[in-house]
């Protein structure tokens, strides 16, 4: 079992930044693939980036904006937002598994959510 847990949203103006975490614990968290998922008001969820111990993967709607990194001395996943669009308002969740295809499509494991959004 995996416990997650994000910090780091909040409101913020079109343009600006912020930088989402999320604690992991109750597994090894470098053998843990990661993603971060986010669902806006009346759409359907929608993976926003992942990372395995090899790679990375972004969206379309974020690639060049977004960064996703992991610290695993801290058991830790980041999701780095710059030039942050009204767009980008949702609910952020952080996803584990025990495999990169997993977390894509499937993840076993999830955060409780957290809200970003973004003003015009």
């Amino acid at each position: 079992q995996v416990q997650l847990v994000e910090s780091g949203g909040g409101v913020v103006q079109a343009g600006g930044s912020l930088r989402l975490s999320c604690a992991a614990s109750g597994r090894t968290f470098s053998s843990l693939a990661m993603g971060w998922f986010r669902r806006a008001l009346g759409k359907e969820r929608e993976i926003v980036a992942r990372i395995s111990r090899f790679s990375t993967y972004y969206a379309d709607s974020v690639k060049g904006r977004f960064t996703i990194s992991r610290d695993n001395a801290k058991n830790t996943v980041y999701l780095q937002m710059n030039s942050l669009k009204p767009e980008d308002t949702a609910v952020y969740y952080c996803a584990a598994a025990n495999t990169i295809v997993e977390v894509t499509t499937t993840p076993p494991w999830w955060g409780q959510g957290i809200q970003v959004t973004v003003s015009s």
